[in-house]
């Protein structure tokens, strides 16, 4: 990894180490609400992924676990992994309180390798993930030595299309290269908060990389994947935009454009990317 790269990494841990204990006590994660059984993942991965009763799955940037433990209340055996040590020490936390098998690592995905001899029926991620990674073809290449051979790799997570708007006054503008320039991006806190807490109070900056679909697809086949679906949707998993508006399904999406047809949708927010590993 690039001396850039590495100090860029470390800049968002300090970011996400600062952000676990105000996403746990968010409205957004409610984790009381998971605590009475509510599951937080949503009906994409759990249709495309299918059933994982029985099956090993590894949940890759795990945050502070609440996917990977609604994916073991499914009948999974679990590893969360993370490269923030106050989400991990929290999974840990909330799986002994509820009594919930899961196994939680601490590492970032590059290193992991390292600290976990495993191999898994289902490789996971989603939402939010491979903006923070500078490196997908390594990615890649982890996401492949984790998976037994026949192995589903999935993932669902922003669509790059939809990562170089802004907001301005009255629409969104341009603002960031879609394609990757080899350099982390930087971004002050701006009092904005984070996507979970609007209103929180964020002093640490973030770095993170721009990542083109066919970066993202030529990762994949490259580390020896069989990609086998790939789907796009309009909508997005958090307010991505502050014009959007949030629908009763759960999903957040642009209002209506008045250049465009009625309920013609203008811009895809999210992909998801089924693969398997070959026997």
């Amino acid at each position: 990894m690039r001396q850039t790269d590495a100090e860029a990494m470390r800049v968002n841990l300090d970011h996400w180490n600062e952000l676990a204990p105000i996403h746990a006590r968010s409205d957004f994660y409610d984790v009381d609400g998971f605590k009475s059984g509510r599951s937080t993942l949503m009906p994409i991965e759990v249709e495309e992924v299918g059933g994982v009763a029985g099956k090993s799955l590894l949940h890759l940037q795990c945050h502070f676990g609440l996917d990977t433990m609604s994916w073991a209340r499914l009948g999974a055996r679990v590893t969360g992994v993370d490269f923030s040590d106050r989400a991990i020490t929290l999974a840990r936390s909330l799986s002994a309180e509820l009594g919930i098998d899961a196994r939680f690592v601490l590492s970032n995905v590059y290193d992991l390798p390292g600290s976990l001899d495993d191999r898994f029926d289902v490789v996971f991620t989603s939402y939010g993930a491979l903006y923070w990674l500078p490196d997908l073809p390594a990615w890649a290449g982890v996401v492949s030595h984790f998976l037994k051979p026949g192995g589903i790799f999935y993932v669902v997570d922003d669509h790059p299309t939809a990562n170089v708007f802004d907001e301005e006054s009255g629409g969104i503008r341009l603002k960031w290269p879609y394609f990757n320039r080899g350099v982390p991006m930087i971004s002050e806190p701006d009092g904005y908060g984070s996507y979970a807490d609007e209103t929180a109070v964020v002093t640490t900056p973030e770095c993170g990389w721009s990542h083109s679909m066919s970066d993202i697809l030529g990762s994949i086949i490259g580390a020896g994947l069989r990609i086998e679906r790939l789907r796009e949707f309009p909508f997005a998993a958090y307010r991505a935009l502050r014009m959007m508006e949030r629908g009763a399904d759960g999903w957040w999406r642009l209002p209506e454009h008045p250049d465009l047809p009625a309920g013609a949708e203008s811009l895809p927010f999210l992909f998801s990317v089924r693969a398997s590993k070959p026997r």
